[in-house]
């Protein structure tokens, strides 16, 4: 049954996943959480989806060379590739069932219960909230690198930009997306002139010149580390695409988002896709794999045969910072509106998901851009930040590609207003690569797995001892799950 809390005004469970009845929605407490409604169209959620995953072409993939060589990081950027294009089909169905500001955590606690819902949002926070604060350490040293500002601390650069890019976040949602489309766009250009470039110096030769270990199972030229290699190169192949699921979280603030996810996010992966090709075999082959392996601005590298810099290595070396800012800026927003979600619902503390005039949820802007810069500032480690990132993102991929396949199973006749192509058998592929690239951080980075997993079973111990009695059932993640169990129970009854 349901009860008024002290805490709040708002309805509130008072047991387990069996008390589904719903109440009715509380006016006060959902006004003083309202997102900005109708402020994006097909052409800024397309952005947004690019801008997530932008500066994975500049920088991040190539370490993958030193895991599994050329032909290792290739197959596990296709597979990768597999995985997202999947995924995002299944997301884009989900997505148009249920367009809240939950995305993920909201199909999640519709398909496999409170528990579900909450693992799956949280992995989702801990991919938000970490991405931004290791890509701001990379904006630091970008900016050091160009001896730009004088600076020989990168702190400075770090509050710069978290107070510079939420306050852009605080004025609105429809400015927000509109600096981010142009932010993206400046990226997308240069990375087509750097393909332009690069390709003048293309040589098949350079792909496979890294020595094979003759101790690695099945090495060669192209597999130079062996059939493992592909494997571990798997968190490396996700750069190129990491964060475009982060979509649907704009769903509240979506114009007709039924039909308008679903196209935006089939855009954006189209372009990843192409954009990764274009990206990873002009680098390549213009430079060699060898001296790719373990630099920190591959593509700048790539157009520098000889060490020096010239007029077109500058240009790409700027929009590698114009990159970094894109992807910065938008991961901001897909963090707020998963802590807003997830706030709102109950799972975190509710003043997390109060909004301003402006309808920003300005606390959920706020308090993760505070713990990023600390975190930034405190290590400065932005590649084991973002290996943590990596680890949340792969287990929030496996549970909503599940989450797909049981709404199928358990509800066919749901409305659907955009069906996944493939069906089952898509999300499905999904879900296996998704534990395939979990499994696959262990390899590559031991010690920022386990960091996540203590964050996970910090935020798990929260979750089973407070918050699971405390969820406001007139969420909408709430209250359109809680009315699917009082339907099926009304179904059993008849």
């Amino acid at each position: 049954m349901w009860r008024m809390t002290e805490e709040t005004d708002s309805p509130t469970a008072t047991g387990g996943p069996a008390d589904t009845a719903p109440a009715g929605p509380d006016a006060a407490y959902l006004e003083r959480r309202e997102l900005r409604r109708g402020s994006a169209g097909p052409l800024l959620l397309c952005g947004l989806g690019v801008a997530y995953v932008v500066s994975g072409d500049y920088s991040g993939w190539n370490a993958g060379l030193a895991e599994g060589g050329f032909g290792g990081l290739a197959i596990a950027a296709v597979l990768m590739g597999l995985m997202y294009t999947c995924m995002v089909f299944a997301l884009a169905e989900l997505s148009a069932i249920l367009p809240t500001a939950g995305g993920g955590y909201g199909f999640a606690r519709r398909a496999l219960g409170p528990w579900g819902g909450f693992l799956t949002g949280t992995a989702i926070l801990i991919e938000y909230v970490l991405a931004p604060a290791a890509i701001v350490c990379f904006i630091g040293d970008y900016v050091e690198s160009l001896g730009l500002f004088g600076l020989e601390s990168a702190w400075p650069v770090y509050l710069v930009c978290f107070v510079l890019f939420i306050g852009v976040h605080l004025w609105g949602v429809g400015e927000a997306l509109r600096f981010s489309l142009v932010v993206t766009a400046i990226a997308v250009a240069a990375l087509l002139v750097f393909v332009l470039g690069a390709f003048t110096e293309f040589s098949t030769a350079n792909l496979d010149d890294i020595p094979a270990d003759p101790g690695a199972f099945g090495s060669g030229s192209w597999l130079p580390f062996g059939v493992l290699g592909i494997w571990a190169a798997f968190p490396f192949g996700m750069w190129f695409f990491l964060g475009v699921e982060g979509v649907p979280l704009a769903a509240e603030e979506t114009r007709d988002p039924a039909r308008t996810l679903p196209r935006a996010m089939a855009w954006s992966m189209g372009i990843l896709l192409l954009l990764a090709l274009l990206t990873f075999l002009a680098a390549t082959g213009a430079r060699g794999s060898a001296v790719l392996q373990d630099v920190g601005n591959p593509l700048v590298e790539a157009l520098q045969p000889d060490g020096k810099a010239t007029a077109l290595s500058r240009v790409v070396n700027y929009a590698g910072l114009a990159g970094l800012v894109a992807s910065f800026f938008s991961l901001i927003f897909a963090g707020s509106r998963q802590l807003f979600a997830l706030s709102r619902a109950g799972y975190l503390p509710r003043f997390l998901s109060l909004t301003s005039r402006r309808k920003a949820p300005y606390l959920g802007l706020l308090l993760p851009g505070a713990l990023g810069f600390a975190l930034a500032a405190g290590s400065g480690d932005g590649a084991t930040m973002l290996n943590v990132a990596v680890f949340g993102a792969t287990i929030s991929y496996a549970l909503m590609s599940l989450s797909h396949i049981v709404l199928r199973r358990r509800e066919p006749r749901l409305h659907r207003p955009y069906r996944t192509p493939g069906g089952v058998l898509t999300s499905s592929v999904a879900f296996v690569l998704a534990l395939a690239a979990l499994v696959a951080t262990f390899l590559v980075d031991e010690q920022a797995a386990l960091i996540a997993l203590l964050v996970y079973g910090v935020a798990v111990a929260y979750f089973a001892l407070y918050s699971h009695r405390h969820l406001v059932a007139a969420a909408p993640e709430e209250e359109f799950a809680a009315l699917a169990e009082a339907e099926a129970e009304l179904k059993q009854r008849n």
